[in-house]
């Protein structure tokens, strides 16, 4: 801006120097004047003026248009960091836990299937060692359900360092975003982020509830198991006695 209105400056007073020069060359004798036009002189200088003030007019704007030109470039920055494959492993080691559930595990079809044989027409033509034998079935279903569910539980605690560095990184490099498009991708990480958790929160909950699902329905059997042996015991039909064990090892 400084640089152009010195030119202006420039440029008016070599229109001035040039007018002057001709009214003194107009008031001149007849005799002593050169052929030259002081008007015309005048004018051209003006329009070199003019010329001037034009390029330095595009100069101006190619600036502001390469300053644009930059400006959109850091719009559209990518991201440098990325925790995606860290979320994508926080998933796949949940998800691999998941998948250890044996017997009923998270299928409808093998629950519908597994659970009517398992937990409700368990003593249909059954001996009493059979019986026996489901039962056990049954405690051990139970005892890894639990078990599984404390790994569960464990997985998304480990999980809770991983994601706390996470979300650090994160809020870090979108303070120091430079463009829309870093801080929109700080922002859709963060919300992987809190995905996982929400996943992990999910598993967890999924595999505490299968556990005490297991273990209701092993105690409501139980009961009906024992009231099968009872009648069995009361009517003398095929009951044979067996060893109970109170306590396992």
């Amino acid at each position: 801006m400084i640089l152009s209105v010195s030119r202006s400056r420039y440029l008016n007073a070599i229109a001035a120097g040039a007018l002057a020069i001709g009214i003194a060359l107009s008031s001149a004798p007849t005799s002593a004047q050169i052929v030259f036009d002081p008007s015309n002189y005048a004018q051209n200088v003006l329009t070199a003026a003019r010329a001037l003030q034009q390029i330095n007019n595009q100069i101006t704007s190619l600036a502001n248009q390469a300053q644009m030109l930059i400006n959109q470039a850091k719009q559209l920055a990518s991201l440098p960091t990325s925790v995606l494959s860290q979320i994508e492993g926080n998933f796949t080691e949940m998800k691999r836990l998941m998948g250890e559930a044996d017997r009923l595990a998270y299928n409808v079809s093998n629950i519908e299937s597994q659970f009517s044989s398992t937990f409700q027409n368990f003593a249909v033509g059954k001996s009493d060692a059979q019986l026996i034998a489901s039962a056990r079935e049954r405690w051990q279903q139970s005892l890894s359900a639990y078990e599984h569910s404390l790994k569960a539980g464990a997985t998304a605690v480990q999980n809770l360092d991983s994601t706390r560095t996470q979300t650090s990184t994160l809020v870090n490099t979108s303070q120091s975003a430079v463009g829309v498009l870093q801080a929109t991708q700080a922002g859709n990480q963060l919300l992987g982020v809190q995905t996982s958790q929400l996943a992990d929160l999910t598993s967890m909950l999924a595999a505490q509830g299968r556990a005490n699902a297991l273990e209701k329905s092993r105690q409501a059997a139980a009961q009906e198991q024992a009231r099968e042996q009872f009648g069995r015991f009361l009517t003398g039909s095929s009951y044979t006695p067996t060893t109970v064990r109170m306590f396992h090892d």
